[in-house]
């Protein structure tokens, strides 16, 4: 009897890849079109690259054969979520550092856009008008990591050639190479004396509504908070109000909700740059993600432990 080869599902935008390893049946699929094959014989999951949790879980609950699901996000909060409410044990994997670099790219970019008031030129520009300024300077400012992962540490890479002052937050306190990273627990002292204040932790159970009324009245006049972990990490309400005062700025990739609706009162505040969720999107991300899903198909049919295993 021949045995049948196990299914694995791709996003179609990989539909191009080379050097899957053998013994595997691939089917690719977009998120609109028609189931390729049976979700009831797919044992390995890449949904599409998309942020619509309700098109990628859509095969879930037919998948009674799934043993493995490879996120292409760094953030899996909402896929472990849908993950959870199936009744069998599924293991759930990230692209934690796939999209660092990029994100930390878009990070700095955030950072020296609203410190240089590019957003206010590009408004003069489009009026045909001559409006000069004089603004604040990322030499030498003091920035606030909070989130010390692989985008943290990018984005402190990115920050070492300005001399910036840099303090280092994450869950609990540990030593680098580069200086200490602070508890999480003292992160309402730590912020006091930011100019600059960036979020790149993972939305968490703990880090939900992390960065709230609380620590945002604690932030100086005139600091600036960069978000571009998750929308839900900040309190949206409250950032709304700090933003409105004029006492901060706030440039964030991220939003809650996210996509920002149309009327979302966050469009409309003064010194709010807002950019929709693209950090990780640039043309590196593709060969980096088939790299990462290569290896790991690679590992699944060799009966190997899996990377940046999150949930099992």
């Amino acid at each position: 009897m021949t045995a049948i080869p196990r299914q694995v599902w791709l996003p179609r935008q990989f539909a191009d890849f080379a050097g899957l390893p053998a013994g595997l049946h691939y089917s690719r699929w977009d998120g609109v079109s028609a189931f390729p094959t049976d979700p009831a014989a797919v044992e390995f999951y890449v949904p599409p690259l998309i942020q619509d949790i309700g098109v990628i879980s859509k095969p879930l609950t037919d998948m009674t054969r799934l043993r493995v699901v490879q996120a292409l996000s760094s953030g899996t909060d909402e896929l472990r979520s849908e993950l959870d409410r199936l009744p069998r044990h599924i293991t759930l994997c990230s692209a934690r550092g796939v999209n660092a670099r990029s994100t930390a790219e878009l990070a700095l970019t955030l950072i020296l856009s609203s410190l240089r008031g590019i957003p206010e030129f590009v408004r003069a520009q489009g009026d045909g008008v001559w409006r000069p300024a004089v603004r604040a300077s990322l030499d030498g400012q003091h920035v606030v990591l909070v989130g010390y992962g692989a985008i943290g540490s990018a984005v402190e890479d990115l920050l070492t050639p300005f001399g910036c002052r840099v303090t280092r937050v994450a869950r609990t306190d540990r030593a680098t190479p580069r200086g200490p990273v602070h508890s999480v627990q003292r992160l309402a002292d730590l912020v006091t004396q930011a100019d600059v204040v960036v979020v790149a932790t993972p939305l968490t159970p703990d880090t939900r509504g992390l960065i709230d009324a609380t620590v945002l009245a604690r932030m100086k006049n005139g600091a600036l908070l960069v978000n571009v972990s998750r929308g839900a990490v900040v309190d949206t309400a409250a950032l709304v109000e700090e933003a409105r005062s004029g006492r901060l700025r706030v440039a964030v990739d991220v939003t809650d909700p996210d996509p920002l609706p149309e009327g979302h009162p966050l469009w409309s505040v003064p010194d709010v740059l807002i950019t929709p969720h693209v950090g990780a999107f640039t043309h590196s991300l593709w060969p980096r993600l088939e790299e990462l899903i290569r290896a790991q198909l690679a590992r699944f049919a060799a009966g190997e432990e899996l990377v940046n295993v999150v949930a099992r």
